[in-house]
């Protein structure tokens, strides 16, 4: 599910300066493209494009990279003057997300050589707010980066804004398969699915159970035995579920849960699922162990058909590839209280994914309580501990909105041997009053995405590039000016729709 994806460097200039100044600005501006390219945070490869001196050669490599689906973005650096009406309607024919990388050649002044034609070579200061200034007049959403390349935080930036471009690309082309319909009289996982289409991309279908049923039914023995002797050597199996165990028999059946779920998906071209406990048709068990394993695969996942949640997962996790840490679905279960030791215990039925486990899962199986089929094997772990965010989105009837909140994990603080699911537990920043209220004021869902491997910047990007609100809960925030905030951004986000 990965993909080699590009990031094109544009370099803004003119005729005015001669041949030989704008052979200098392609040999400078080739250079921080490659110092780009080759910085170890950067994950996609950064593509050098010739200086660009008038408006048709700027429009026609903007369209060139709204076609081209391996790019998922632009960089653009003014390295002398380029002025600014060049680039009107190349930038209002842009569709991909834009950074403007606010830098120079050279990273000191040399002091004593300085002369004019140092100073019309060298003059980004002066280029860039021409930039700056048009990108504003047109209203042209991007993110702005202001440093040298060879600063770590120029890169850090970058790089965190080049996954969420990745995110966005993802989300762009995503289709999503669900399996029966979401849990009957619950609100938080309705939504638009046809303003989804629109607004990200994803294309949102149902599929009766029973036709999944009919591909699980289909696998054959040979291949459920292949694969559980591949649970049995990556992970630690409990004895009655392991060959000659008095319950091998189930662990088989979500073996063949989990590779008829692959087929279909693999098959349909889908990249995210959900499934829903009060509608399993043909299926014996709650598909556990097998979704557990696709998510840790990269695929979105959403319990009780909460597709939004899915959705989301599945983006985030095209924007962590590579990264250290995890990301997984998510549901603030249940609050510790106790003065001063305040965290909130993370859960859901069984499908919590293993990119965020601190140790070798183990695979066990235990009675479900709901559902009404046979009990489901699924793997138990603890999250690990570090710093985290977790998000969900909400359908607020006009627009989407982001909800999201930066949180310590931590481990348990004590053990929880009769808790036969994986989970997690955390503080939340800035508190856990502070966070819950602010959560519920902004009216967060139940069903969120944890990630310890991206952070609030990431958020804050793909949020920008997918123009949907973020509704950010820190160390810093507060609930009354958290209320504000929100006012505002309903005032903004409604004013930005038109009539």
């Amino acid at each position: 599910m990965t993909q080699q994806y590009q990031i094109w460097f544009l370099t803004g200039s003119q005729n005015l300066y001669g041949d030989d100044v704008l052979e200098q600005v392609a040999g400078q501006s080739r250079k921080i493209s490659e110092a780009l390219d080759a910085a170890e945070g950067i994950a996609f490869e950064i593509v050098w494009k010739p200086v660009l001196k008038e408006s048709a050669a700027i429009r026609r490599i903007m369209l060139e990279a709204n076609s081209d689906e391996r790019v998922i973005g632009l960089i653009a650096w003014m390295h002398t003057f380029s002025p600014a009406k060049m680039w009107i309607s190349g930038l209002d024919a842009l569709t991909k997300p834009l950074l403007h990388l606010h830098t120079q050649a050279n990273e000191a002044l040399p002091w004593g050589s300085i002369d004019m034609d140092f100073m019309n070579l060298n003059q980004a200061a002066h280029g860039d707010r021409e930039f700056g200034y048009i990108q504003t007049r047109l209203g042209v959403p991007r993110k702005t980066v202001a440093g040298h390349v060879s600063s770590p935080r120029t890169i850090e930036k970058v790089a965190t804004w080049a996954r969420a471009a990745a995110g966005r690309q993802a989300v762009r082309t995503l289709r999503l398969a669900r399996f029966g319909d979401n849990m009957r009289n619950v609100a938080v996982t309705e939504g638009d699915k046809v303003e989804a289409e629109l607004k990200f991309g994803v294309s949102v279908n149902t599929y009766g159970v029973n036709e999944l049923v009919e591909v699980v039914d289909a696998v054959e023995d040979a291949s459920v035995t292949e694969l559980v002797k591949e649970y049995q050597d990556l992970y630690d199996v409990a004895e009655e579920l392991r060959t000659g165990g008095e319950r091998h028999e189930s662990l088989r059946y979500g073996a063949r849960i989990e590779l008829g779920l692959r087929t279909f998906l693999t098959e349909g071209g889908f990249g995210a699922f959900t499934t829903n406990f009060e509608d399993l048709g043909g299926l014996r068990q709650l598909p556990g162990l097998g979704v557990q394993r696709l998510m840790a695969d990269g695929y979105g996942f959403g319990g009780e058909g909460d597709w939004k949640t899915s959705v989301l997962l599945h983006t985030l996790k095209a924007a962590a590839q590579g990264l250290p840490g995890g990301t997984s679905f998510m549901e603030d279960y249940t609050y510790h209280l106790v003065p001063g030791q305040e965290v909130i215990l993370g859960a859901h039925m069984l499908e919590v994914c293993p990119s965020i486990a601190a140790a070798t899962p183990r695979i066990e199986i235990h009675p479900l309580g709901i559902g009404d089929r046979e009990d489901p094997v699924r793997m138990v772990f603890d999250a690990v501990p570090g710093p985290a965010v977790t998000i969900g989105i909400a359908d607020m009837g006009d627009r989407f909105r982001f909800v999201a909140n930066e949180i310590e994990v931590v481990e348990p603080l004590e053990a929880l041997p009769k808790l036969p699911v994986a989970r997690a537990v955390w503080k939340p920043q800035p508190d856990l009053a502070t966070s819950a209220e602010a959560w519920l004021t902004a009216g967060g869902p139940h069903h969120t995405v944890l990630s310890s491997a991206l952070n609030g910047e990431h958020l804050a990007d793909l949020a920008d590039m997918l123009g949907t609100e973020l509704a950010m809960i820190d160390a810093s925030t507060d609930v009354r000016s958290f209320g504000r905030e929100l006012k505002w951004n309903q005032a903004y986000f409604r004013l930005a729709q038109g009539f």
